[in-house]
């Protein structure tokens, strides 16, 4: 199906005929490819590049609330928050900041040459060190055809305030005499284009209209290759048959490992490399989902492939994936796990799927549209597990979302990458301003690093929060069992049966509670421990509800309601049984401890 056509049912007769004749534009197309200059603009810019910085700056699915009654989540057909169709005339409108050059966009573009727009902030080095590099190009005789431009976004990703980063350039600016600096106060398209890494940067034909986004620094290999294409308005980029020959596949049969090349790394504001994390993860068509996850905070880039097909297909095409290649339209997705986790991950991808549906997601019908959660981490399981079981939670219906090791993955086709952002009126399953929402129990506060256990057992680290604020941060069951003391259904919760390492803290405030290792499997419908991580975090109450004498367990700084303690646990730990509700934990792998702010406590999970 060429890519210019929007996704409605790629099952009927018109789909099939549109797909013969895309068979043979690509095939046109490809020919062609092979006669271009191994130089060509293409190649070089799927060649690995250097990541840049990466700064970080809850409505759910509306269907998910009528779950428990069994009816069927059909998936979001439209978004209420689309993609910019035509970046060119909004720059020309922002304002321009280098004295010299103009008020205002317009001054600086010209309409009848494409764009080259670089995206950057005052806090990453990597960008102020190339802001010199980024001038000489505008002013080379080789980019004569082709606009440069840069765009800062006061008060977004960490930038600073509107007029507080005009008054900083003043005293930079002198430097760069014949930089562009382009400011874009609202953050619309850093927001709209999931940009969350600096340096990235924007490729526009002469139409304004996206051809190519590169998050991460731009090469002077790069640079001169689009200069050298700007005449035929990128014809050969817009082609987009070709596949990025950076990140290209996963394949554990062929051997086939070019997903991480060298130099493929993201910064932060320091300098350093970012500690990245990777899940796979399938949901119907991936121009949704991957336009969808780059908005997400602490996601750093989102690349659309085909995963887990048939061992015999290495390497496949769209066309053989929609023939049965056994493949499943799949996005990698890299985050910042010091920002973020693979749990909050998961919460997004559920908000914007129907996990009942199989092989089917909106207007999507095929296996190539199953859903699917893919790892290369073992670790990773036990995460995807318990989301995996909590979304049963929410179903009469058998969810149907595949949980597996990823076995193959290969990058699509330039031209389904960031297709929306190409092509904002193309067809998407996904609400994409979901994005902008944090799901319920995301919501905590990032915890500074500590060097010793009594560090991070300071009550001071954690806070309570405002009980009002708590019902948009937590889920409904959350609330009720933390704040008014309910208790969920026995064998309900994930938790009861999930033994893996790591430690589990209050839902509400972060604080420490108990270690895997003090779990056991005591039969109750409850999750169970013989003791918590120390005796100062929990204090204890009578309890004389319901007619019983009982010792009501909460915890220290949020004071909220867990369970409660009984003398029937294992004689030889202690002889108690610490019955805590799952909803009033949240649970954190060992392997996520660390970015987590827990560092210390790890080597206590893994005694």
């Amino acid at each position: 199906m060429p890519h210019k056509n929007p996704r409605n049912d790629r099952n009927n007769s018109d789909t099939n005929s549109m797909l013969d004749s895309a068979l043979e534009s690509q095939r046109q197309s490809s020919r062609w490819l092979k006669n271009v200059s191994a130089f060509g603009v293409t190649s070089v810019l799927s060649a690995g590049i250097l990541i840049g910085c990466g700064q970080m700056s809850g409505a759910e699915n509306s269907a998910n609330s009528s779950a428990k009654s069994g009816s069927q989540n059909s998936g979001v057909t439209s978004s209420r928050d689309m993609l910019p169709s035509d970046m060119l005339k909004q720059m020309q409108a922002l304002p321009q900041l280098t004295k010299g050059l103009g008020a205002n966009g317009a001054a600086v573009i010209d309409p009848n040459k494409p764009t080259l727009v670089k995206f950057w902030a005052s806090w990453c080095p990597l960008c102020l060190g190339t802001l010199e590099e980024t001038e000489s190009w505008r002013t080379d005789p080789k980019f004569a055809d082709l606009n440069v431009v840069t765009v800062a976004s006061p008060g977004h990703l960490n930038e600073k305030a509107d007029g507080e980063f005009s008054t900083w350039y003043e005293g930079v600016q002198a430097d760069y005499p014949q930089l562009p600096v382009l400011v874009d106060a609202s953050g619309e398209l850093i927001n709209k284009l999931g940009v969350q890494v600096y340096p990235s940067w924007a490729i526009l034909d002469k139409n304004g209209n996206l051809v190519h986004l590169v998050k991460g620094n731009m090469t002077a290999e790069q640079a001169y290759a689009l200069a050298e294409n700007a005449g035929n308005d990128f014809a050969e980029l817009k082609s987009g048959n070709m596949k990025p020959a950076a990140t290209q596949a996963l394949d554990k049969n062929s051997k086939i490992e070019t997903i991480k090349q060298k130099g493929d790394v993201y910064y932060n504001a320091q300098g350093k490399p970012i500690n990245t994390r990777s899940i796979y993860l399938a949901g119907g068509c991936f121009w949704g989902i991957e336009a969808y996850m780059e908005r997400v905070d602490g996601v750093v880039d989102a690349v659309s492939g085909y995963a887990n097909g048939d061992a015999d297909k290495v390497d496949p095409s769209y066309e053989q994936v929609m023939r049965g290649s056994g493949h499943a339209e799949t996005v990698k997705v890299t985050y910042d796990a010091d920002k973020t986790d693979l749990d909050t991950i998961l919460k997004y991808y559920f908000r914007v799927i129907d996990p009942t549906s199989l092989n089917k997601q909106g207007n999507d019908r095929g296996v190539q549209y199953r859903s699917g959660i893919y790892y290369t981490d073992s670790k990773d399981k036990a995460v995807i597990d318990a989301a995996v079981k909590e979304q049963q939670g929410k179903y009469k219906q058998k969810i149907v979302v595949e949980n597996e090791a990823l076995d193959n993955f290969y990058v699509a086709e330039m031209y389904h990458q960031d297709y929306l952002a190409k092509n904002p009126n193309g067809y998407c399953h996904v609400d994409l301003s979901l994005a902008d929402d944090k799901p319920a129990g995301t919501a905590r506060t990032k915890l500074a690093p500590v060097n010793t256990v009594a560090e991070t057992l300071n009550p001071k680290r954690y806070a309570a929060g405002d009980k009002n604020a708590l019902k948009n941060t937590l889920t409904k069951e959350q609330y009720n069992i933390t704040q008014n003391a309910g208790t969920e259904r026995a064998f309900s919760h994930e938790y009861d049966d999930l033994f893996a390492p790591g430690l589990y803290v209050d839902v509400v405030s972060g604080e420490p509670l108990f270690l895997s290792t003090d779990k056991y499997d005591s039969q109750c419908g409850w999750p169970s421990f013989t003791k918590p991580i120390d005796m100062q975090v929990i204090t204890q109450h009578d309890d004389m509800a319901f007619n019983m004498a009982r010792t009501e367990i909460r915890s220290r700084v949020a004071d909220s309601h867990l369970g409660h303690v009984f003398p029937d646990g294992p004689k030889d730990r202690g002889g108690l049984r610490y019955c805590i509700n799952g909803g009033s934990l949240q649970f954190i792998p060992v392997d996520v401890m660390p970015q987590s702010g827990y560092a210390p406590l790890v080597k206590l999970v893994k005694s």
